[in-house]
């Protein structure tokens, strides 16, 4: 396949706009690179942040970074893809030999700061119909029928699993497992609050189930997301809505403190309640995207004092070729809940309303398919 194609793609053209669905042209792969043929993309948060300029990629972007689906054409120096492989993106580009790929932090790659927008070359596959370049979220701009790749964007999945499950790991479910998992390292036995039962949010809390933990509480500030929580896994829900003071009440709530918390809203505030509502020696995860003016303030002899840790998380901490296989094996299995997680599926051209009800938190997770 030497020739451009044309696709449907869902693009930011303004900061604050809504999104718009529009005929885009698809550029072949050139050397290192694969065209897809996109199944599913979710409708994750950042890429509602990224329409916001909450994360401030440059307009006009094609969105999506969330997604599965088939190869259709290989550039040269491609070798461990093929055409008819079934692949899930990662947002982070993973060149394999850099400083934090070497040690085993491929989430960190020195090569993914070089693909925020673009492929890692600094170039894009995608056109509008005038022929003018568009910017791609975080190296994949999966939002759309068909995209272009750098290979180390995406992860190969051997497993009979549905395209819609696979996309789902690529992002919510990496996050959030591997927030528990990779970087908490949650101990069975132990207590954990997660704040936000949103498509990441509901992951952490499934992620301390699957580790054990035997108290999980959900905060959140709508009760429909709340009930959501225990189908996967909290024993104790907590509307944020309803408290003026939710530290003193989830530290009483746990008997002194938890264990672990993770903060899944991307603000600041939030990460001061869950490192407050920590025991002596309990660790808190910022996992939610947050802006780049945002900050938080701790009480410093804290740190100290109380041998408290706050870390922070991206991606799950997670090695996409390993963990991906592992998190599908996990669903096989039935400890994993993926197909739980939609709670609606759209045609590219609803991708507004994607939008709107991701906005106004009516989704687990929305999931645009393209077959």
């Amino acid at each position: 396949m030497s020739e451009k194609r044309k696709a449907r793609a869902v693009l930011a053209r303004a900061h604050g706009a809504p999104v718009t669905v529009e005929d885009v042209w698809v550029d072949p792969p050139r050397t290192g690179e694969v065209m897809l043929q996109m199944s599913a993309c979710g409708v994750c948060h950042s890429d509602l942040s990224a329409a916001q300029g909450i994360i401030p990629l440059p307009p006009p972007v094609v969105l999506g970074h969330e997604g599965a689906g088939t190869v259709i054409a290989v550039g040269d120096g491609v070798h461990q893809l093929a055409v008819g492989d079934r692949v899930v993106t990662s947002f982070v580009s993973m060149c394999g030999h850099c400083r934090y790929c070497s040690t085993g932090r491929p989430q960190l790659c020195d090569q993914a700061v070089k693909a925020t927008y673009t492929l890692p070359d600094g170039t894009t596959r995608l056109h509008d119909m005038a022929g003018n370049p568009l910017n791609i979220f975080s190296g994949c701009g999966v939002m759309a029928d068909m995209a272009t790749l750098h290979q180390d964007n995406v992860v190969k999945i051997e497993q009979a699993v549905s395209m819609e499950c696979c996309a789902l790991v690529s992002c919510g479910v990496m996050t959030g497992v591997g927030a528990v998992v990779n970087a908490a390292r949650v101990q069975p036995g132990s207590t954990a609050v997660v704040f936000g039962a949103g498509g990441v949010g509901l992951n952490a809390i499934q992620g301390c189930h699957i580790a054990g933990a035997a108290m999980i509480v959900a905060v959140d500030r709508a009760d429909s997301k709340l009930e959501l929580a225990r189908l996967f896994g909290a024993t104790h829900t907590v509307n944020a809505s309803h408290d003026d003071n939710l530290v003193k009440t989830l530290r009483k709530l746990t008997g002194g403190g938890a264990d672990y918390a993770f903060e899944c809203v991307g603000l600041g505030e939030v990460v001061a309640q869950a490192y407050g509502c920590l025991r002596k020696g309990g660790t808190a995860v910022a996992v939610g995207v947050a802006s780049v003016k945002d900050t938080t303030t701790l009480k410093t002899l804290t740190l100290s004092l109380e041998e408290k840790t706050l870390t922070g998380c991206y991606y799950g901490s997670g090695r996409p070729r390993e963990d991906f296989p592992r998190l599908i094996a996990l669903y096989r299995a039935g400890r994993l809940k993926l197909d739980e997680l939609i709670t609606h599926r759209y045609r590219i051209d609803e991708a507004p309303q994607a939008f709107a009800d991701l906005s106004a938190g009516r989704n687990a997770r929305g999931m645009i398919v393209f077959d």
